[in-house]
């Protein structure tokens, strides 16, 4: 038997911190590059249409990283049933002669399979996808499932109401397949545009009273929906926990006034560093490391010398950001190792107090951060006391 996957991808990941989980990366390609690799490995799986918002269809449509089986990338809605809709309908209107009974027989469209996959879901097997296909060929539906090993409460108004038996329910994942005749007369009796909201399509086939067939889904199968989850991800594809080294690497004269804003502390008696923010080109270095291992960027293209980065913001709040914008992909801070290069000020008694502030804003235990600084042995404007350069490498690996 053969079936069609619709990857549902349309979402806006309202709580990823603003991160577009889809393109998150783990390994060396997005999320939603090994969602889709996953099902096109799958036997059974003959055509994949991708649903995106769409804004989104030019980008995915050139990506590299596409499998030779999507056939189509299309615009999806505002809710899940609107994208599986549109992809349902691109698959009537692209039905190939080689269906069953040719394109022009309603009886092989409606007995073909589709299967309909979260976009969020990179962990899913072919395998499990082709226990669906053809449990869904057989019963005419079918979903994964997996035991709920937590007690489950029900809750009135905050307080604890009652204790359910978990013995009789179960966690509904993806792909879940339906016969394709199923799926259209159920969207039939409930349109998508209706003012119904179904969060999955045994939902709408459970309205319909169409039976849905369980199979035994995986505990790795899970939906990635917050920052903590990429990391689980990651472990369940990569089979470890990867870690990622940035580099970063600053440097600024001194300008008029002080004091010297530097590793996270203020210097009095020395000069300040010239520059957009305060001028604390150490941690300037450790924002621009921790940038670089989760590969967001850097600095500049972060905190921009402009209207949207405040004249003479504090340097904490820029190294604070980075750390946040970590978390939003599903990285944490591992260990700093930072290097300062400067003729002047002497800094030796400064650096346990830089290493101190600097562990705070990023939050790990001193011995994991690493200052040092250097003369600069009388090289360059460092070396000639005319300003301050520093150096951080950076190590971060997955949350969870």
């Amino acid at each position: 038997m053969r079936a069609d996957a619709v990857v549902v991808a349309a979402g806006v990941s309202r709580r990823m911190a603003g991160v577009d989980k889809l393109m998150a990366p783990i390994g060396d390609r997005p999320l939603l590059a090994w969602t889709l690799e996953a099902l096109a490995a799958a036997p059974e799986v003959e055509r994949i249409v991708l649903v995106v918002a769409s804004d989104a269809i030019g980008a995915i449509r050139a990506a590299p990283w596409l499998p030779a089986k999507v056939d189509a990338v299309v615009a999806g809605g505002e809710r899940r049933q609107d994208s599986v809709a549109a992809g349902l309908a691109w698959l009537d209107a692209s039905a190939p002669a080689s269906i069953d009974g040719g394109a022009g027989s309603r009886a092989g469209r409606d007995e073909r399979v589709v299967l309909v996959h979260d976009g969020g879901r990179p962990a899913v097997t072919p395998a499990l996808v082709s226990a669906i296909a053809r449990a869904a060929a057989e019963h005419g539906a079918a979903i994964p499932v997996v035991p709920i090993v937590e007690t489950v409460k029900r809750l009135e108004g905050g307080w604890i109401a009652a204790t359910l038996d978990r013995s009789e329910l179960r966690a509904a994942q993806t792909p879940q397949g339906v016969r394709a005749g199923l799926l259209r007369e159920a969207l039939a009796r409930h349109p998508a545009d209706g003012p119904e909201a179904w969060t999955d399509e045994a939902a709408l086939l459970e309205a319909c009273r169409i039976p849905v067939h369980a199979v035994e889904g995986e505990p790795t199968n899970l939906k990635v929906t917050t920052p903590d989850d990429l990391g689980r991800a990651e472990l369940a594809l990569l089979g470890r926990r990867p870690t990622r080294i940035g580099y970063g690497d600053d440097s600024h004269p001194f300008g008029p006034g002080g004091p010297l804003a530097l590793g996270g502390i203020s210097i009095a008696g020395a000069p300040r560093l010239h520059g957009h923010s305060d001028g604390d080109v150490a941690l300037h270095a450790v924002a621009d490391a921790l940038l670089g291992a989760g590969g967001l960027g850097d600095l500049g293209r972060a905190f921009p010398a402009g209207p949207a980065t405040p004249r003479g913001i504090a340097s904490r709040e820029l190294v604070a950001d980075s750390v946040r914008r970590l978390a939003a992909v599903g990285l944490r801070p591992v260990q700093l190792d930072l290097t300062i290069v400067a003729a002047r000020p002497r800094l030796g008694d400064s650096l346990d107090a830089m290493r101190t502030a600097i562990a705070e804003l990023v939050g790990l235990p001193t011995d994991r951060i690493n200052v040092k600084a250097s003369t600069g042995n009388l090289a360059g404007a460092e070396g000639a006391g005319r300003g301050i350069s520093a150096r951080a490498v950076a190590l971060v690996e997955p949350i969870g």
